[in-house]
């Protein structure tokens, strides 16, 4: 038992596929739960770079200069920045997120989830930056354990539908020194309230496992009729179990990413800013002892259509968590 909790745990924490920032940056960004009903919460770094122009023949970098993958420098600053891009090979936008996140099962099929992030968005474009930083946009979920298949014959399954709410808590009127308000993804909140539906699929058969993880979101618009355009997310991962002595488990995996969204809009039309359809592939490997875990990830694109913006890079996820077995439930008591 304890083997197939820590692979779902360790999905959980190294997370892709709903509410948060994405497609990340777009609000569809979730993880998936374990078989055996673990509560628990874990502190996560997202970094997430896009650059190079490939209607230009610019190959995307993963850590092109001044994009620091954990803390921008300054965490909040404008040298003269404008959102203006012609061709620069200089030019990112980088997105990092240091994510509180809490589960709670109500009962053993209901499960409660929570998710209150810290942005730090910097975007450099003619060698000029901008830095935003602060508390994001908070996500809070239900899922429903709809098959909940434990230990048959050596095989696991589950399925798990659910869906939740992006609430707009974090800022989304910064401006500039003359005025102008900075474009919505260089805003460290949306202004928005998304709504969102998933479906995730885990199976696991002896040390072999696949999760499937595929979500729907539409926003709102803000006060100043901004939004995102619909969006999908799928994340799949297929991982494997090396038990390591009585405590220690590590979980090498190979993970994938899709995403799609035809962009930002404005007065219910698109802009044409930030449309994305990308597929991204890379390993994972996740260590676990005893409740605790350290979980990553990391992931280039094996895809990405043609825009007029810098190109998907890359991503890479660090998370670090405790998770502890409930005996009790506030909806149907003990187990």
């Amino acid at each position: 038992m304890n083997s197939q909790k820590s692979i779902l745990i360790s999905l959980l924490l190294s997370g892709l596929a709903l509410p948060g920032r994405a497609c990340d940056i777009c609000g569809c960004f979730m993880g998936i739960t374990p078989y055996d009903n673990q509560s628990g919460f874990s502190l996560m770094h997202r970094y997430r770079i896009f650059n190079g122009y490939q209607a230009l023949g610019q190959s995307p970098q993963f850590f092109p200069a001044g994009a620091r993958p954990f803390f921008p420098s300054p965490l909040n600053g404008d040298n003269g920045y404008a959102h203006s891009h012609h061709g620069e090979p200089t030019d990112f936008e980088a997105f990092r997120v240091i994510e509180l996140r809490g589960k709670y099962f109500l009962s053993q099929r209901v499960e409660l989830n929570a998710f209150v992030p810290y942005m730090m968005n910097t975007s450099q474009i003619n060698g000029r930056q901008l830095n935003s930083a602060g508390v994001g946009d908070v996500t809070v979920f239900t899922g429903y354990h709809l098959i909940r298949a434990i230990e048959t014959a050596g095989v696991q399954s589950r399925l798990i539908v659910g869906g939740g709410l992006k609430l707009p808590i974090g800022e989304y009127t910064r401006q500039n020194a003359q005025g102008q308000r900075y474009p919505l993804l260089n805003q460290v909140g949306t202004g928005t309230t998304d709504g969102f539906v998933y479906a995730n699929y885990i199976g696991s058969f002896h040390s072999f496992g696949l999760s499937v993880n595929s979500s729907y979101r539409r926003s709102t618009e803000n006060t100043f009729r901004n939004s995102l355009a619909p969006s999908t997310a799928t994340y799949a991962s297929l991982f494997y179990r090396v038990p390591l002595g009585e405590n220690w488990q590590v979980y090498p995996s190979a993970q994938f990413f899709y995403e799609k969204t035809k962009g930002e809009m404005l007065d219910g039309q698109l802009t044409g800013e930030h449309a994305m359809n990308n597929a991204l592939l890379g390993p994972g490997l996740d260590v676990y002892y005893k409740n605790f875990s350290l979980n990553t990830s990391f992931q280039l694109p094996i895809y990405t259509a043609t825009t007029d913006h810098p190109a998907s890079a890359g991503r890479m996820v660090v998370s670090v968590g405790y998770s502890f077995k409930q005996t009790k439930y506030l909806l149907h008591g003990k187990s």
